[in-house]
């Protein structure tokens, strides 16, 4: 998320500046309260609210850039071999771990899809990053499932892995945190197995 300011002159320093803007969000996020506006994150990084703006526009900028996913593309360990389930499944368990290390700063961006004002194209949490991972997990299973059948099953997957289950699962179910990260991995195991035997049976 790179602007032309930051490309221009002196471009370790305003990477680092930048760094310091994403920290210091990231901690008052992890603070808990409200999500953290521009010059907040600006204040607790002592760095002056105009040089804040100048790396980020607004806070759904800022919050996206201190978004833990934001720069992942995969999460499929190294040797996950070639069956589906295996692969999803390994890939859910990295989802479910990284989705509890950052749980405060999944539930603020949560906070902030559901604001009428938000800029979807702006938020980690409506791009549909867990999608693509769950759909590159599950590439062989293309010999038994159409493309659209596969997208299908990633979107399944999602819908019962993720910040919006967990928060569902702990704060009105009641589950401990591993209770609930058990639940999400049985509930992603049910629904690939029942797909693929579904694709079998074509």
């Amino acid at each position: 998320m790179s602007t032309a300011y930051e490309q221009s002159g002196r471009t370790r320093q305003k990477q680092r500046t930048r760094n310091d803007l994403i920290a210091a969000a990231r901690e008052l996020i992890t603070q808990g309260g409200s999500a953290p506006t521009v010059e907040e994150a600006a204040a607790a990084a002592s760095i002056s609210r105009t040089t804040a703006y100048r790396y980020f526009r607004s806070q759904a900028e800022l919050l996206a850039a201190a978004h833990p996913e934001v720069e992942l593309t995969s999460l499929l360990p190294a040797g996950s071999g070639d069956d589906p389930e295996t692969r999803l499944l390994a890939v859910v368990g990295a989802f479910i771990e990284m989705l509890l290390k950052f749980e405060p700063q999944q539930r603020t961006m949560l906070r902030l899809s559901l604001e009428p004002s938000s800029q979807p194209d702006q938020l980690p949490l409506r791009q549909g990053r867990g999608i693509g991972w769950f759909e590159d997990a599950l590439a062989p299973a293309r010999d038994r499932l159409s493309e659209a059948a596969v997208h299908r099953l990633a979107i399944a997957v999602r819908s019962a892995v993720g910040i919006e289950a967990l928060v569902w699962l702990v704060d009105v179910a009641g589950l401990s945190r591993d209770d609930a990260a058990d639940v999400m991995l049985s509930s992603a195991r049910a629904i690939v197995r029942a797909a693929l035997s579904e694709g079998d049976d074509a």
